[in-house]
């Protein structure tokens, strides 16, 4: 591990500061979750994941979208959380932590972590379409290489159930991003984990820590639209440089 970075860990914690973990599909990556953009998988590959993630695509044809959350689902299901999921629930118990995730699977959570923030909303948080109601009853049977999957129905209205994934073209949840700028606020040294640096406004919570102070420490094994503003930066996986970390 990079001497400074174990400097300025050691220094959060002599002096009682906080520290904020931002993590994106990096870290997930490494349990075998595919990125959002990188799918190879046969099933899916003719169509532009970016076309299913949209309101739009779920009014034209909602037994499509459905199924291709359902598979995503299913891959999260079969996942494990990995050495970097357990390093940040190990970290947190020792350390005052936060935990903003820009991920919508539940691979933090099943580690051990509490996450103060999912900014793009979660694939379980599922909801009706038409009046959101929270859905609380069990996920619909999925068959293995089913592309086309009926969504259920809502018991309130009868609409159709959809994912709690923040679509293009809709704003972030308002709980989540208040968590989440709150977190970068009073943070005094931020991990930024696995994540790209692309996607805003959760591409901007390095700044905000960083405005008010906190040292700004970038996890990844390869260069990034953060990279350049970050104090430090440790080209290695989550997987391998937090258990490292957390020791």
């Amino acid at each position: 591990m990079p001497v400074a970075i174990a400097d300025a860990l050691q220094l959060t914690i002599d002096e009682g500061g906080r520290v904020c973990v931002l993590t994106g599909a990096g870290i997930s990556a490494e349990s075998g979750i595919p990125t959002f953009r990188g799918t190879h998988d046969s099933l899916w590959s003719r169509f532009d994941p970016m076309r299913l993630a949209t309101a739009e695509a779920w009014r034209e044809d909602p037994a499509l979208v459905w199924g291709w959350y359902r598979w995503r689902m299913q891959l999260v299901r079969d996942a494990q959380p990995n050495a970097g999921h357990r390093a940040l629930a190990d970290l947190a118990e020792r350390i005052p932590l936060s935990l903003v995730t820009q991920n919508v699977d539940d691979l933090h959570e099943r580690a051990g972590s509490v996450v103060d923030a999912h900014v793009h909303g979660s694939l379980f948080a599922l909801r009706c379409f038409a009046c959101g109601c929270a859905h609380e009853g069990v996920l619909d049977d999925y068959v293995d290489g089913a592309r086309r999957v009926e969504p259920m129905r809502c018991v309130s209205c009868g609409d159709r159930i959809r994912p709690g994934v923040v679509w293009f073209g809709e704003a972030l949840p308002d709980d989540a991003w208040d968590a989440a700028t709150d977190a970068a606020t009073h943070c005094t040294l931020m991990l930024v984990v696995g994540t790209s640096g692309l996607v805003y406004p959760a591409a901007g919570l390095p700044a905000v820590a960083r405005r008010q102070g906190a040292i700004v420490i970038e996890i990844n094994p390869e260069p990034t639209a953060l990279s350049a503003d970050a104090d430090h930066v440790w080209r290695a996986t989550a997987a391998v440089a937090l258990p490292l970390l957390a020791r």
